[in-house]
């Protein structure tokens, strides 16, 4: 098996147990990671999968498909979780490709349909406008403010972890 798949079967493994730390070790300081909710960056990537991994308590994950060569590498993957703003059931389907820099991720797209995960997570208003530029807008703004919100936050508990005993 190429280094690279190795390194795809790590990132998801870690994220099967939840592992957020170890999911960042996979990432290359330069990391963009974009889906149909986020575009980001460099440590706010790790951050992101640090949320899902905290917040989805009843998420469950399988990958199949990992090949990878030199340069790029693929997977198939499918989470189970509830939505936790609505309290809705989803079964989300993703193809996810990569490119490597360094023997790390240095790009990670996820792809799926939009329409379908916001017909599941979203009920009827997902339905009725899951297919628009409107919803999908709303989605990611929602998601980057859920984002630094958890940021914020998470930042204040390492700080607290990291602060010395009186």
């Amino acid at each position: 098996m190429h280094a690279h798949a190795e390194l795809i079967e790590r990132f998801y493994a870690a994220f099967a147990q939840r592992d957020w730390a170890g999911m960042g070790r996979c990432y290359h300081p330069e990391v963009h990671f974009t889906d149909p909710a986020f575009d980001l960056h460099g440590a706010d990537a790790a951050m992101m999968w640090r949320m899902l991994c905290t917040n989805g308590r009843d998420l469950r994950l399988e990958h199949s498909g990992v090949s990878a060569d030199d340069s790029t590498g693929q997977a198939h993957w499918e989470a189970r979780y509830t939505f936790s703003a609505t309290g809705r059931p989803v079964h989300n389907v993703i193809d996810a490709s990569f490119q490597f820099r360094d023997g790390l991720i240095v790009r990670h797209v996820d792809k799926f349909d939009f329409w379908r995960w916001s017909r599941q997570s979203l009920g009827l208003p997902g339905m009725l406008l899951g297919w628009s530029g409107f919803l999908r807008g709303k989605v990611q703004a929602k998601a980057a403010k859920s984002l630094a919100i958890f940021a914020t936050r998470a930042a204040a508990a390492d700080d607290a972890v990291a602060a010395p005993a009186p």
